[in-house]
């Protein structure tokens, strides 16, 4: 295989999803229709180079020209309620759901030992300063549910205490079309310990 291809393989093999045979099907579809394929690529490609950032303030994308991003400044966004994430792409996935409202914040990581990522690597400190300002008064912590994301947000709400503020995290259960017939006893007892006043009509209506 020549070298040029290779190297297209292997960079595009460094992609989440993307395995070797994924990565070589990619690459030789893009060089078999360079014109419509590859070309509109590469202008993509150094478009979101030169265009993509992320928002000063909350940590979302955005483009360099409208930065802080349009969650952070627009005022139909509930100031109050600010929800933390580990990653700038958890807030787009949030967003998508259009279940929240308020403001976000990305932590850009979680408390790891075996990644070797700290507090200091963590945008907690620009969080604190958030919270100091004075507007906020509910922090939802849409962390992962795992011993990580569980230490991290154990981390956070301890720093914190004596703020005020209200703190809340994601509802844990089963998963939608789901049965407990495959769910772990973990998830389980999260699912009976976060129990909710069963109401048919908002039941059927929320199921639509």
């Amino acid at each position: 295989m020549i070298p040029e291809l290779n190297n297209l393989i292997h960079a595009l093999s460094q992609l989440p999803g993307f395995g070797r045979r994924s990565s070589e099907r990619a690459a030789l579809a893009l060089v078999r229709r360079p014109e419509t394929l590859l070309d509109n690529l590469v202008r993509a490609l150094q478009e979101a180079r030169e265009e993509i950032c992320l928002c000063s303030y909350c940590g979302g994308f955005t483009t360099h020209d409208q930065d802080p991003c349009s969650l952070c400044t627009r005022s139909d966004r509930e100031e109050g309620v600010l929800c933390v994430v580990e990653d700038s792409a958890d807030i787009q996935m949030i967003e998508n759901s259009g279940a929240f409202r308020g403001r976000y914040h990305a932590l850009m990581g979680k408390l790891s030992p075996n990644r070797q990522t700290g507090v200091g690597e963590l945008r907690v400190t620009a969080l604190l300063h958030r919270v100091r300002q004075g507007s906020i008064h509910e922090i939802l912590l849409a962390l992962s549910t795992d011993l990580e994301g569980d230490a991290t947000a154990s981390y956070i709400a301890e720093r914190l205490k004596g703020t005020g503020v209200k703190i809340t995290r994601l509802a844990f259960g089963l998963p939608c079309g789901s049965g407990i017939a495959y769910a772990d006893p973990l998830t389980l007892r999260r699912a009976v310990s976060g129990r909710f006043r069963y109401d048919e009509e908002t039941f059927l209506e929320e199921s639509k």
